[in-house]
């Protein structure tokens, strides 16, 4: 029966765990709240500074309250381990190229300047200068895994504000790895100051160097192996080897077991097989974060917050005032807009996650007074539970503002009709754009009509000619210039919008020149009816754009094949200028394949 008992209690903790994993990831899925604060609040209740103070009046407690904090500190290393080398896997340059100004100029600005401030305040009450710039540091950081669901959930991560939050906390990882370096740097012990931290980065230099050379010459082809036995268990086996071996690799040499996963993930992220090992990494990284989402929770005591609410969260929202006043200064600096500018920093000014991995170390280190670093991890948790407040809160206000714009953009009218020859073009979204852009390009003037008020007003400060208004409406039209317009480029998206905007231009000016978007040969013969000159249907576009480059990737000259492209455009054009019903058999079975492709 003790031998029993021993081994229920090892696995105590763990089923724990799995428990808490089963209730809190539905509970707070259902509550749209991130499963983060789920865990850290776990954590807090049933560690030892929560339900297990209660175990000695209550000893039953002992079985619903986890009091091994070495073996979940163990699975909570490996958490951070795997969510370390998910970051080096999820890095790109061609990620980082697109985003290049607002990485490393919104993203570290915000980190430089929000450090420097906090650090400064930190040390103008009492904090040593190096204890101060750690937890500076660690304060700055924002939370990846709470903000980036949210703002997937809300759909905001293509817009303007989710793009730039996502530079920010891209940077932010991108910042995490070195900082780990340098507290396991500084908290050797060995030697003397300057001799031991000269021994510890020729020690990291050699094993960083090792890394790399044995990871360019020995994963693509492990992989490779791996992947022609076709098997999921041994490809899922490789992927764990990597983390351990390059962990393990990083530890020997004296620097955090997460940088060897970080590098690891950096060297896999350029080879093929990164999709599949982000697929086979992905449940780990969750299930193991949650463990250190719970461990984070059981270093938190809530006597401290009952203690002082009132300071706890004063500290909090003083810090979420500086950062976001912070985030907004710099947004300006950049010229980001003012919309932007705000809800950005709404969402970037709580705390985040990698905090606790700083601080964590930190304390551990001896870097951080423990006092001083338990604080800083209570008013972080406490930013991090305001975050889904804050992000409905943004929203809002970033309503407000798409609301002012769609104002502006009725309330400007079109240019006076001063430059005669112009082309007018109905819709300025993606076809729209390209059609303005090649127009611009060749010298021809013209104007776009859009009713996306948020578009409108993100292309006039690129200085592009466009404005509110429906291009269907006939008084919009002659405000535009209709009567001297060269011609009508109709590229809305919706067949019945396309044809409102036709007839409405039509009837004003019957000689017009249109050019219209269809979309399939059906819709095209309707517009050619109409009296469009060209409609142009994307199923057959398509096609013929598809058998000119598959004509010429096999080695048909490229004039002749230009030639015989224009040839069956021209073939297409009449079929669908014909009035019978019904085309042509062998027009209506490439229209058939056109649609099932």
């Amino acid at each position: 029966m003790t031998e029993h008992a021993a081994v229920s209690a090892s696995y105590k903790e763990a089923i724990l765990f799995l428990v808490t994993a089963g209730l809190v990831v539905p509970l707070f899925h259902r509550l749209r709240i991130s499963p983060v604060l789920g865990f850290i609040g776990a954590g807090a209740l049933l560690g030892p500074s929560g339900l297990g103070r209660l175990t000695e009046a209550a000893p039953w407690l002992s079985n619903v309250t986890i009091g091994n904090r070495t073996e979940i500190a163990h699975l909570a290393e490996l958490g951070v381990i795997f969510l370390m080398f998910m970051i080096g896997v999820e890095l790109s340059w061609e990620r980082l190229r697109i985003l290049r100004r607002l990485v490393f100029g919104f993203g570290s600005l915000q980190v430089i300047v929000t450090s420097a401030v906090l650090g400064g305040v930190l040390m103008l009450l009492g904090v040593a200068p190096a204890a101060a710039t750690l937890v500076g540091l660690a304060l700055a950081l924002s939370s990846t895994a709470v903000v980036l669901p949210v703002l997937a959930e809300q759909k905001r991560l293509n817009a303007p504000a989710g793009r730039a939050s996502f530079a920010v906390l891209l940077f932010q990882d991108l910042a995490v790895a070195p900082v780990l370096f340098a507290i396991a740097v500084l908290g050797r012990k060995d030697g003397g100051a300057l001799s031991g931290l000269a021994l510890a980065l020729g020690q990291a230099a050699v094993a960083l160097a090792v890394l790399v050379v044995a990871g360019r010459l020995a994963l693509r082809p492990l992989f490779q192996l791996v992947a022609r036995t076709r098997s999921t268990e041994l490809f899922m086996a490789a992927c764990l080897l990597v983390i351990a071996a390059t962990a393990l690799v990083a530890a020997a040499s004296g620097l955090s077991m997460t940088i060897g996963a970080f590098v690891a993930g950096l060297l896999l992220a350029e080879t093929e097989y990164r999709r599949a090992i982000e697929a086979t990494i992905d449940p780990f990284k969750g299930l193991l974060l949650g463990v250190f989402f719970v461990s984070v929770g059981m270093n938190l005591d809530p006597a401290e917050l009952v203690r002082a609410p009132v300071a706890v969260l004063g500290l909090a929202l003083a810090l979420i005032a500086v950062k976001a006043a912070i985030i907004v200064a710099v947004a300006a600096a950049l010229r980001l807009p003012r919309p932007v500018a705000i809800e950005s920093a709404l969402l970037l000014g709580p705390g985040g996650e990698f905090a606790f991995v700083l601080l964590g170390g930190a304390i551990a280190t001896g870097l951080v007074p423990e006092n001083v670093g338990q604080a800083a991890l209570i008013v972080t948790t406490v930013t991090m539970v305001l975050i889904p407040g804050l992000a409905a809160l943004a929203r809002r206000l970033s309503a407000r503002s798409d609301r002012r714009n769609l104002g502006r953009a009725r309330a400007e009218p079109p240019p006076p009709d001063r430059q005669p020859g112009r082309v007018i073009i109905a819709g300025y979204g993606r076809v729209g754009r390209l059609v303005g852009e090649m127009l611009a390009r060749h010298k021809v003037p013209y104007l776009a009509l859009d009713l996306d008020a948020a578009r409108v007003a993100e292309q006039r400060r690129l200085g592009k000619p466009v404005y509110f208004g429906d291009s269907a409406n006939t008084e919009m039209l002659r405000r535009c210039g209709i009567a001297t317009a060269r011609a009508l480029v109709v590229t809305l998206d919706q067949p019945s919008a396309v044809e409102a905007a036709v007839l409405t231009a039509k009837a004003e000016r019957p000689d017009l020149t249109v050019v219209a978007r269809a979309r399939d040969a059906r819709h095209a013969r309707a517009l050619y009816e109409m009296g469009v000159d060209d409609a142009v249907p994307e199923t057959i576009e398509a096609s013929l754009q598809l058998s000119e480059a598959v004509l010429v990737d096999v080695g048909v000259p490229m004039g002749h094949v230009i030639a015989s492209i224009h040839e069956r455009r021209d073939e297409f054009r009449a079929l669908l200028k014909r009035k019978e019903e019904a085309p042509a058999p062998e027009f209506a079975a490439r229209r058939t394949v056109g649609k099932a492709g």
